[in-house]
C-alpha cells in the first residue's frame, strides 16, 4: 500500500501556557493539549485560566487547528465540586476534545458537555483491542494507547480496531506501567495521579541486599546484576522515547494523532521539537523514504539541542526494558541554551530605532555565537558582534529577564516566533 494511502497523522504538540500554544501552532502542530488550573495531571505546569483557555482556543481554531483540554486526574470525591461549570465553559469555547481517565468524571462530562469528545488518556493502560472496544463503546471518540505497545501490537490494533488511537512518539517517560506511580505519593506524600509528582525516579538510589544491610559497597550477591559507584545508580530513571527514526513504520500504521509529551519543557523544547516532527512527517509523505532518510541525521542533530536525556525507541520494537534506562546518571543534557525570543515586526513598531529586537530569557554577552531558530526557514547563526538597550546604550551583556535588546543582525528583522539560541553549551 502507498503511504499516500493512509491520511497524514495529526501532530500534537504540548502546551503548558499560552505562549507555548502559540508557538507550537506557528512551529507546525495541528493540534494542541493544554491543562485548566485543576482536574490535569500536570500541576506544576503554567496551565491555564478560564480566559487564557478562551483565548488559547480562538488562536487555534483561528489558525483552523485543535485544542484538548487534560482533565486526567485520578478523582476524589472533592474534585468533583465545581467540575460542571468548568465544563459548561470549555463547551462554550468549543473545545476540540477533553482527556479524561477517571471514568466518574468521563460520566459527567458526558452528561454536562455531550458535544464535546472524549479521549481515553493513556493513563487507563489501554493495551489490546477488546479494551479499546469497550472504551468506543462507553462513547469514547479516541484511545489514547499506553506506551507498553510494541509495533506488532500497535499494527493488530489498527488493523482490527475501528476507532481512532493515539500514541506518544516523543518525550519523558514514567519508569512505572503507563505513568501511574505511586512512588511520590508514598515518599513525599505528594500524589503522581493528582499531578503534583516529585519525580523521585530521578533520585539516586543504592541496592543493599538484605543479609548484609551495613556493608554497602563491597560484593553482593544479589540476583539482578547492578554497577553501582560512588555517586550510587538511577536504575529507575528512564530514558527519553524518540520515535522520529520510526517514522516510516509508524506512517504505515494510519493511527490518528501522534503526540509529544512535555508541557512542563521548554519553549525551546516545544518549538524545536515540533518543527523537526513536522518537517518528518511532511518529508516523508510528501517526498518519500529516501529523502526522509537523507534528512535524518540533520534532524537528530536538532533535537540533540534541546535538553533531553538519552533516548530510546521505548517498547516499540518490542522486548521488554532492555535500554530504557539510564543507569548512569538522570540529569538531562543539551547542546544550546535558550536565551532569547525575537520580538515580531508588529511588537517592535513601539521601539526605535527599527531593527532586530530579541526579549531576553538568559544571559547572553557580545562575542557569543547565535543560532537563530525560525518556524519558516532552517536555523542561521550570527555572532552577536554588538547590541543596544531601549535607550540606544550599547551593551556588553543582556543580563536581565524579559529586557529588550537590539543585536546587530544582516536582517531588518528577525522572523516572527524565532528563537535565539547560544550555541555550544551542555
Amino acid at each position: 500500500m502507498r503511504i499516500s494511502e493512509f491520511r497524514k497523522p495529526e501532530l500534537l504538540a504540548p502546551a503548558g501556557d499560552l505562549e507555548k500554544l502559540t508557538y507550537a501552532l506557528a512551529y507546525g502542530a495541528d493540534a494542541v493539549y493544554v491543562g485548566g488550573a485543576r482536574w490535569g495531571m500536570r500541576a506544576y505546569a503554567g496551565n491555564f485560566s478560564l480566559e487564557q483557555l478562551r483565548a488559547g482556543a480562538e488562536i487555534a481554531h483561528r489558525h483552523k487547528k485543535k485544542i484538548y483540554v487534560t482533565l486526567n486526574i485520578f478523582a476524589h470525591e472533592k474534585d468533583f465540586a465545581d467540575l460542571e461549570g468548568f465544563l459548561l465553559e470549555l463547551a462554550d469555547m468549543e473545545i476540540d476534545g477533553l482527556i479524561v481517565s477517571d471514568p466518574g468524571i468521563m460520566r459527567v462530562a458526558q452528561r454536562t458537555a455531550p458535544e464535546v469528545p472524549l479521549h481515553l488518556s493513556t493513563q487507563m493502560n489501554c493495551t489490546n483491542g477488546q479494551s479499546v472496544g469497550f472504551w468506543l463503546d462507553q462513547g469514547v471518540q479516541r484511545v489514547i494507547l499506553a506506551r507498553e505497545l510494541s509495533k506488532d501490537e500497535l499494527a493488530h490494533l489498527c488493523r482490527y480496531v475501528q476507532g481512532e488511537m493515539e500514541i506518544f512518539v516523543h518525550g519523558s517517560m514514567c519508569m512505572a506501567y503507563s505513568g501511574r506511580c505511586h512512588l511520590s505519593h508514598y515518599l513525599t506524600g505528594r500524589d503522581a495521579n493528582h499531578g503534583v509528582c516529585t519525580q523521585p525516579c530521578r533520585w539516586q538510589y543504592t541496592l543493599v541486599e538484605e543479609k548484609m544491610p551495613n556493608e554497602h559497597g563491597k560484593p553482593r550477591r544479589e540476583p539482578m546484576p547492578l554497577e553501582e559507584d560512588s555517586r550510587g545508580t538511577y536504575i529507575l530513571s528512564s530514558r527519553d522515547l524518540c520515535l522520529l527514526s520510526q517514522v516510516p513504520e509508524l506512517a504505515r500504521l494510519g493511527l490518528a494523532s501522534w503526540k509529544i509529551e512535555g508541557r512542563m519543557k521548554s519553549l525551546h523544547y516545544v518549538a524545536r521539537t515540533v518543527k523537526v516532527y513536522r518537517e518528518a512527517i511532511d518529508t516523508y509523505w510528501d517526498q518519500g523514504e529516501e529523502a526522509f532518510y537523507e534528512k535524518m541525521e540533520g534532524w537528530r542533530q536538532e533535537l540533540d539541542k534541546v535538553s533531553h536525556r538519552p533516548f530510546t525507541t521505548g517498547f516499540f520494537q518490542g522486548g521488554e526494558f532492555a535500554g530504557m534506562v539510564d543507569g548512569e546518571s538522570a540529569e538531562p543534557f543539551c547542546q544550546h541554551t535558550f536565551v532569547g525570543r525575537g520580538l515580531s515586526p508588529d511588537e517592535c513598531m513601539s521601539l526605535a530605532p527599527e531593527g532586530a529586537w530579541v526579549e531576553q530569557r538568559n544571559f547572553f554577552a557580545r562575542g557569543d555565537d547565535i543560532e537563530i531558530l525560525s518556524p519558516i526557514r532552517a536555523p542561521q547563526k550570527i555572532t552577536v558582534d554588538r547590541m543596544w538597550d531601549e535607550q540606544n546604550t550599547l551593551l556588553e551583556a543582556a543580563r536581565h529577564a524579559k529586557m529588550k535588546v537590539r543585536v546587530s543582525f544582516a536582517d531588518k528583522y528577525l522572523d516572527e516566533f524565532s528563537l535565539l539560541c547560544l550555541c555550544g553549551k551542555s
